[in-house]
């Protein structure tokens, strides 16, 4: 047996959950903001990007994206010697404040394989709260740009 909503409980509905999904946005973007207006903070002995504790999981509700795969890659880098031979080799940085040069390539590497087609959409994708948690679950951000602002365009945003 089915039964009709009324027309005012349909637009009751319709609006509770417009109202919903609005705050879920807003709170979405008051996280991001609130990650990317952390200060650099000090000097790191070692990479951001540790890969240590990466778990995939399966549920009814879940936020999620198509590079997923974001995190095995993030452990093959550590686990081969990848990170550890960047950090060794490339000096490019003086101060690790609190980025090692292994962050800034791989972050460049992940941003192609999340399907960025130029540098600026790196950007994109310190925006993405579900995007920055499975790039770097112990980084409290993704490594900015130099020369670019923390606060994220509109477009970045929507």
């Amino acid at each position: 047996m089915t039964t009709t909503l009324s027309k005012k409980a349909r637009n009751r509905n319709r609006n509770r959950n417009r109202q919903r999904n609005h705050r879920l946005v807003q709170e979405r973007k008051r996280r991001v903001l609130n990650r990317l207006a952390q200060p650099a903070g000090f000097e790191n002995d070692a990479p951001v990007m540790t890969a240590s504790n990466i778990h995939y999981e399966l549920a009814d509700r879940v936020q999620g994206l198509s590079a997923g795969g974001i995190g095995a890659m993030l452990m093959v880098a550590r686990t081969t010697g990848l990170i550890r031979d960047i950090d060794h080799n490339l000096h490019l940085l003086k101060v690790h404040l609190p980025y090692h040069e292994s962050d800034h390539v791989l972050n460049i590497a992940f941003n192609i394989l999340a399907g960025g087609e130029c540098i600026e959409h790196i950007e994109l994708r310190r925006n993405d709260e579900v995007f920055s948690m499975l790039w770097a679950p112990s980084a409290s951000r993704i490594p900015p740009l130099r020369g670019t602002s923390v606060v994220a365009s509109p477009r970045a945003t929507s």
